[in-house]
């Protein structure tokens, strides 16, 4: 089966899915009940490529091929498009924001590819009426420290950046200074302010590094869960859970934890 004919027979199947005497639950949808599926899946396919599994990433990235099949269907039946016209307005874009590729604009390296793109998007959105903002775009629903990285990287985009990672983490300490004051003066309405001003400055400390400070963070988060699971399975073992031992005794199976996800890879 070609990748068009799989794709027409996806399309065919949400459409009877959608169809009179089709699927009760797909015939009740809307564009704001699938919202929250677009996000989890959309996760799930994230999950997926942090596993490594190319199995699961075959399966979670067709879960998220669904959902745009599934809103083309809906806008289908509003009469405001199909999945023909998602799928030209991406085939547009793509030739336009790479003329070096479909034109005959000559570029150095991907740096210059990167600036290009803007350049030709911020076009794209001022001939439609949208701010010019060199920071515009971004989706208010984006994860926090994500957004936090993609608003550095537009800023850089026209200069307004660190130039080492040096610099970044001097402002790290400053943030971090900044917001040790806050809390002996017991102001914690400034100390909120100032620990937001740390995360921004950590999002692009993370950025300079060139990792993303959401996705290390969820490794953080991964690590953490994993050497508590192991803390938990010591303490049971030990017969004493978690709950009632002292601090000197949870930062000791904290370590023996750590030892001893090492020993096991």
């Amino acid at each position: 089966m070609s990748p068009a004919d799989a794709f027409i027979r996806l399309v065919d199947i949400m459409s009877r899915l959608r169809a009179p005497g089709g699927c009760p639950w797909d015939r009740e949808q809307s564009r704001e009940s699938l919202r929250p599926y677009v996000i989890e899946e959309a996760y799930e396919v994230l999950e997926a490529i942090d596993e490594g599994d190319p199995a699961s990433i075959k399966d979670e990235l067709g879960d998220l091929l669904l959902q745009v099949v599934f809103h083309a269907q809906i806008a289908a039946e509003q009469g405001d498009f199909d999945v023909t016209d998602v799928c030209t307005a991406i085939c547009d874009k793509l030739e336009r924001r790479h003329p070096h590729v479909f034109g005959s604009t000559t570029v150095r390296d991907s740096a210059e590819v990167t600036r290009n793109w803007a350049a030709i998007k911020a076009q794209e959105r001022a001939a439609r009426g949208a701010s010019r903002s060199a920071i515009a775009g971004l989706p208010a629903s984006l994860p926090a420290l994500f957004a936090a990285h993609r608003l550095g990287e537009k800023a850089s985009r026209v200069g307004f950046d660190w130039s080492s990672v040096e610099g970044v983490l001097s402002k790290v300490h400053e943030e971090l200074r900044e917001l040790e004051d806050a809390l002996a003066a017991g102001d914690t309405n400034d100390a909120a302010d100032e620990l937001g001003d740390l995360l921004l400055s950590l999002a692009s400390l993370g950025r300079h590094l060139g990792h993303s400070a959401e996705l290390t963070l969820r490794a953080a988060t991964a690590r953490f869960s994993t050497r508590f699971r192991e803390m938990e399975r010591q303490a049971n073992a030990d017969g004493r859970p978690l709950s009632g031992r002292d601090p000197d005794d949870l930062d000791r199976l904290w370590r023996d934890a750590k030892q001893s996800l090492a020993r096991t890879g």
